[in-house]
């Protein structure tokens, strides 16, 4: 869907009014004696330290950008940042006594600005405006999540399945166990026998999604997993979009799938995104319902 140019100046108009209404125009953030980028950094180091690499994936930050600010904070004698031992290429950013004293002062400032924003509010336009804060957060989170298509063995994704099958382990009646279940290996979902797919946010790994692609035969969907923190963010309608998407692209006109009755919101996604329930289509001893959907795609496959 195409976005339109009125959609496109609310969201220039709503850039505008935050960045005023939160200060990031000032180079003295809060009152501190630092621009907002250092501030914010400062923040996120937290107080168990952090692994640069992961700070700069979590911000989205140019590498070189996040050194400066290191090199500036550190500087000024509120961190250290250090090689690890065993691989000096990784490096580790800590809080020092001044750091944690001036991490402490921003916090409190931080709360008197958000105060601020809420003060001069009535007491339901301070429950409007917390929760389009709130909504507003969560649709912009979702669009920082990424999909890629990755080898079912690379340890991002042998995370995912690892937490998949604990909480199938958890939710179903009779428990899980992969060994007695009908799962694919990691071959059958590796072009061009398939395909898996892996979201991330912030570089962290929340979800994973596999594609079967066997010869004469239509398309199936496995391993569809979305992490509790990342579920209300539009995942599972997302990989369905993809997952369908590139089995049209490989010329498949149906797509199937299957799961079990302890899955309750699955089921309710599968048919709000056009599955129907058909018959069996396979012997998965933990599967209670079988779906299907037509989808584009040069074959009858």
């Amino acid at each position: 869907m195409e976005t339109g140019q009125g959609q496109i100046n609310q969201v220039r108009q709503f850039n505008r009014t935050v960045t005023e209404r939160v200060g990031v125009l000032h180079d003295h953030y809060l009152g501190l004696d630092r621009p907002i980028g250092e501030a914010r950094l400062l923040w996120e180091i937290g107080e168990q330290g952090e692994d640069v690499r992961r700070l700069r994936e979590r911000l989205g930050l140019d590498s070189g950008y996040v050194s400066r600010l290191l090199r500036s904070l550190e500087s000024d004698g509120l961190v250290t940042v250090e090689p690890q031992p065993r691989d000096r290429r990784v490096r580790t950013v800590r809080l020092t006594d001044a750091g944690r004293a001036e991490r402490a002062v921003l916090d409190g400032r931080s709360d008197e600005l958000a105060g601020s924003l809420l003060e001069p509010l009535n007491t339901a336009q301070r429950a409007r405006l917390v929760a389009a804060m709130a909504e507003v957060d969560r649709l912009l989170t979702a669009g920082t999540v990424t999909l890629n298509v990755v080898d079912p063995d690379h340890p991002d994704a042998q995370h995912c399945l690892r937490s998949y099958f604990t909480e199938l382990q958890e939710r179903f009646e009779t428990g899980f166990d992969p060994a007695h279940s009908l799962l694919p290996d990691a071959g059958e979902l590796k072009p061009p026998y398939g395909l898996f797919l892996l979201a991330r946010l912030h570089g962290e790994p929340v979800g994973c999604a596999g594609l079967k692609l066997p010869a004469g035969a239509p398309a199936e969907i496995k391993r569809m997993w979305v992490a509790p923190d990342a579920r209300r963010l539009g995942l599972g309608r997302r990989f369905l979009a993809e997952l369908e998407a590139q089995a049209a692209g490989y010329g498949r006109a149906v797509l199937r799938l299957d799961t079990n009755k302890a899955l309750s919101a699955a089921l309710g996604l599968y048919r709000s995104c056009g599955f129907h329930e058909v018959a069996a289509f396979n012997d998965e001893p933990y599967a209670h319902h079988w779906f299907e959907k037509r989808i584009g795609g040069a074959s009858s496959r």
